[in-house]
């Protein structure tokens, strides 16, 4: 991976650093490419069993594009008279924001400032946000005449409701850790200098449990929220037999009519 973007696993646990803090994390187009390639990565590899994507820093998780690259790049684009610049949304923001929806293992956010845009967007994407009091969140978009991207226009609405993801897309703010939280869009927050140990604590405890169970609750919440409750009942059938065939399983019962806890294999 490139220095923009830092990537570890150690004991089931990938960590994902953005490490551009002097930029607030801005996606210049390396950091773009790296953060693709390491959630990918972090997909296809049989070690990783959960994913904690964090920052380097404390004034920012990410703030989206890197505004200067762009401005470079539109420039470019009307001289050359092609529109290039914007193909990085299929290029890259759309890849990792599918990688960490779709991976079959949970992923942890640790935000630990701003995120704003696209990083309001890679937050979003995973299936736990862990906030530091003094973060926030922006979507950005109309700030400089743009649509959503990144998938906030599908996971937005999903965690706060269509009215008020219409209010912070039409109207863009800074959201506070606390209003966050009652909002839905944080899941826990804590100080600032607790946001690290909290946000590893959570991925660990993850990646020490029943993986393939996760990857079905995973599953099951995408395919329920745009099917009906018929569908989702059958696919629901499916992916507990699914789970229920799974080593853990065996070994979650086992442990519970013994009375200890389980140690699951992850299979």
């Amino acid at each position: 991976m490139a220095d923009s973007v830092l990537y570890e696993v150690t004991d089931g646990l990938a960590t994902i650093t953005i490490n551009r803090p002097d930029a607030m994390n801005a996606m210049n187009t390396e950091a773009k490419v790296a953060l693709r390639d390491a959630v990918q990565a972090a997909a296809a590899d049989e070690r990783v069993r959960a994913v904690l994507l964090t920052a380097a820093g404390s004034r920012a998780f990410c703030v989206g594009q890197d505004l200067k690259e762009h401005i470079g790049n539109l420039a470019a684009d009307r001289d050359s008279g092609s529109s290039l610049t914007m193909s990085t949304v299929a290029e890259h923001y759309n890849p990792i924001v599918r990688a960490l929806t779709e991976m079959p293992k949970p992923v942890v956010a640790g935000v630990n400032g701003v995120a704003a845009g696209a990083g309001f967007g890679f937050a979003l994407a995973a299936d736990f946000r862990v906030v530091a009091d003094t973060a926030s969140f922006n979507t950005s978009f109309a700030g400089v005449a743009l649509t959503a991207d990144s998938g906030v226009s599908w996971t937005l609405p999903r965690l706060i409701g269509a009215s008020r993801a219409s209010d912070l897309l039409l109207f863009p703010r800074s959201v506070k850790a606390q209003e966050a939280y009652e909002l839905g869009i944080a899941n826990r927050v804590v100080p600032a200098d607790a946001l690290a140990a909290e946000a590893e604590s959570v991925a660990r405890a993850l990646a020490c449990g029943p993986t393939v169970a996760y990857a079905a609750l995973k599953e099951s919440l995408a395919y329920g929220a745009s099917h009906s409750l018929p569908e989702a009942l059958a696919h629901e059938d499916v992916l507990q037999t699914r789970a229920g065939a799974s080593a853990d399983h065996g070994i979650a019962v086992e442990a519970f009519l013994a009375k200890q806890p389980p140690k699951y294999l992850g299979r």
